[in-house]
């Protein structure tokens, strides 16, 4: 683990108030497929790109003065174990990823949970580290009665609630992308995959969805 802070680029700011001209999402392309789906499902399935939802990559070992310093800068808890999330998934929480390493993800404000000059400060003199992750994965929701049919479809792990219970988050590959999966409601699923596999992930999961579709919209 790196003895020395890496803090969040100065983007970070840039998105508390607006973003850069011309920065567009990584699967911005397919929105409008998106959008049909749900339509066409009569709400069965619905997908959704959430662009440029706040991702910060954390180091620090539970339980430690780094990862004590973190938590006053979050507000929150780092989870202490496989799967676990912390906060509020409809805003700020963190996501467990190793027994050292969070993601702590804002989806309600286009704002960083803590910016770099805080983690900075909280880390100096402590190993750990923060770095913006928000241009490395997009984030993609699939909700519906019958999402988690469609994630079934490729997903590697056991899906039911008893195995990946409402709260849940893991590392998975979904067919052959791997993507962070994060059962935010019972019929709620996050999928970050990273940037450069969006347009791939979306038409797969656009094409698993299709049999719960029906006449094409015009």
């Amino acid at each position: 683990m790196a003895e020395n802070t890496l803090t969040a680029e100065k983007t970070v700011h840039t998105r508390a108030v607006g973003l850069p001209a011309g920065r567009v999402a990584p699967a911005a392309h397919l929105s409008a497929a998106m959008a049909a789906v749900g339509e066409r499902s009569e709400g069965a399935v619905a997908l959704r790109e959430v662009e440029f939802a706040v991702q910060m990559g954390l180091r620090a070992r539970p339980g430690s003065d780094s990862a004590t310093a973190l938590e006053q800068v979050l507000g929150l808890p780092l989870p202490t174990g496989h799967g676990q999330v912390t906060g509020d998934p409809a805003g700020r929480h963190v996501l467990w990823m190793s027994p050292d390493e969070f993601l702590a993800v804002d989806v309600s404000r286009q704002q960083a949970p803590g910016d770099g000059q805080e983690f900075e400060a909280a880390l100096e003199g402590l190993p750990g580290q923060a770095v913006d992750l928000a241009a490395n994965r997009t984030t993609l929701e699939l909700t519906g009665p019958q999402a988690r049919q469609v994630l079934e479809k490729g997903c590697h792990i056991d899906l039911h609630p008893r195995a990946f219970a409402t709260g849940t988050a893991v590392v998975t590959p979904l067919g052959p992308v791997p993507v962070i999966l994060h059962r935010f409601a019972d019929d709620g699923y996050r999928l970050y995959p990273r940037a450069s596999f969006a347009d791939y992930l979306v038409r797969w999961l656009l094409d698993a969805a299709e049999e719960y579709c029906h006449e094409e919209v015009l």
